[in-house]
């Protein structure tokens, strides 16, 4: 998920229009949203190479596909599996809607950022809303892929029941076996290192490698689920949600932020548009990747809740720690958690990258050094906020939890209240009838989902009632 910030640009050449022009005898160094996620090389003839159609649907496919797909089985457990399902796949069509709006109301004003597009709308002040909104959720996201990693690989305990991870399960209980420093160790040997690159070069590779990591998982449950059901060992889950009062049909809305966070990719989408040598193809591209997406999603909801039904843990990998009813459960264990948890760890310098840019932008905005030449911004910036995200996987309880706060928040600004704003503002008078009443029904199911969502979880925290969430 990467979101790339504007911020200020060195430029050889002045040019007339800082917005529109397109002269080829100048030389930018940008470090924004109009940047290429790929950097585009210069090749033979002096000419560019835009990214190709392949490329620009798997890095956006990365952007989607995170940590969300590790909290969709416990959705099931709350919406029940057939409306489950249909959830998702409303979540998928209005997430297609909400960025056909982003890019319709791009091309009048020639915009090329997300940011752009809020400042074109609402000035200043919408493009800092929209920054805040990426760090809230970017540092949300990337604590939950914390949260995951120390869950896979230190075990956690929730409720009363431990969960072993990886390092105790192959040598035991022992103190360097324990989340803080396993967490801590990650951090300084394998965060810090990444979070040091100033560039992705090479994010087409790694973002190939982190979808077929998570595709491993996928198969691999799939396989057990389906083993288990030929053998007979396996009961027929839920297909609609358990109503028993009025706080149980609260708690539906729960599901929400997560599916709402799974889908979030619209700050992204500029800027691999901007990659292509014909950017008229983003929005087959887009379609395309929730269409992937959104099979992965279902499968991995489907197998996973059959799987391990109503004992589907908020973080399912939790559920990988005991003998699974199968040959080498052991074996299978732990390639699925080894797995994802590699995964994480590739997509977290991208997600990081652009937090860390949002954040410059947000708070040094009037800085006259680009971030990645300012050394000991660079520095500051990057610490304190692998600091914050440090301390924040170790002081949430679970990664249901994390998602529930972004989901609710910033997730839910960035891909539907913002996108259906500038639908009603419509500051190039291009909106039609249908566009208005979409984007009027979006904001108020979006509010009113998120709000008892947020009620839910407040009244299950206060009263301590038992959650099913995990």
């Amino acid at each position: 998920m990467t979101i790339q910030a504007e911020t200020h640009q060195i430029k050889k050449h002045k040019h007339p229009s800082r917005k529109h022009s397109k002269k080829k005898d100048s030389v930018t160094v940008s470090v924004n949203e109009k940047s290429p996620l790929i950097p585009k090389r210069k090749g033979a003839h002096n000419e560019f190479n835009g990214a190709s159609m392949s490329g620009a649907v798997m890095n956006l496919s990365t952007t989607i596909i995170g940590a969300g797909i590790m909290a969709l089985p416990a959705t099931m457990k709350v919406l029940g599996l057939g409306l489950g399902i249909v959830v998702i796949i409303l979540v998928a069509v209005l997430s297609e809607a909400t960025v056909r709006i982003l890019l319709k109301y791009s091309r009048p004003g020639g915009t090329d950022s997300y940011g752009g597009l809020m400042g074109d709308a609402f000035g200043e002040v919408g493009k800092k809303m929209l920054q805040a909104c990426v760090v809230i959720n970017n540092i949300g996201v990337l604590v939950i892929y914390m949260i995951i990693i120390g869950d896979v690989v230190a075990g956690s305990s929730l409720n009363g029941v431990h969960h072993p991870g990886l390092l105790e399960g192959w040598f035991g209980p022992h103190w360097w076996t324990g989340r803080i420093l396993v967490l801590l160790l990650t951090t300084l040997c394998v965060f810090v290192p990444l979070a040091s690159l100033k560039r992705m070069d090479s994010l087409s590779v790694t973002s190939g490698l982190a979808v077929a990591l998570a595709v491993v998982f996928l198969i691999i449950t799939a396989g057990i689920a389906i083993f288990k059901m030929a053998s007979g060992t396996l009961q027929m889950p839920r297909l609609l949600p358990e109503i028993t009062d009025i706080n149980s049909v609260w708690n539906l809305f729960t599901a929400v932020p997560v599916l709402v966070t799974a889908y979030i990719c619209h700050f992204n989408v500029h800027s691999i548009g901007n990659e292509l040598e014909n950017p008229s193809l983003i929005e087959p591209i887009v379609q395309i990747s929730l269409v992937l997406c959104t099979i992965v999603y279902i499968m991995t909801s489907f197998f996973g809740f059959i799987l391990f039904g109503d004992a589907t843990m908020g973080d399912i990998l939790q559920n990988f720690d005991s003998d699974l009813g199968v040959p080498f459960s052991i074996e299978l264990n732990d390639i699925v958690r080894v797995s994802y948890a590699l995964h994480l760890m590739l997509v977290f310098p991208l997600v990081f990258y652009a937090l860390r840019l949002n954040t410059d932008g947000l708070f040094f905005g009037s800085s006259e050094v680009p971030l990645e030449l300012d050394n000991k911004r660079f520095a500051i910036v990057s610490v304190g906020l692998l600091s914050v995200i440090y301390l924040g996987a170790n002081f949430i309880p679970s990664a249901w939890d994390a998602f529930q706060f972004t989901g609710a928040t910033a997730a839910v600004c960035i891909g539907f209240i913002f996108p259906a704003s500038i639908a009603i503002r419509d500051v190039y008078g291009i909106a039609t009838k249908g566009d208005k009443i979409l984007a009027v029904l979006m904001i108020c199911i979006a509010v009113f989902a998120n709000v008892v969502a947020i009620y839910s979880d407040a009244y299950a925290l206060f009263k301590k009632t038992p959650s099913t969430r995990a």
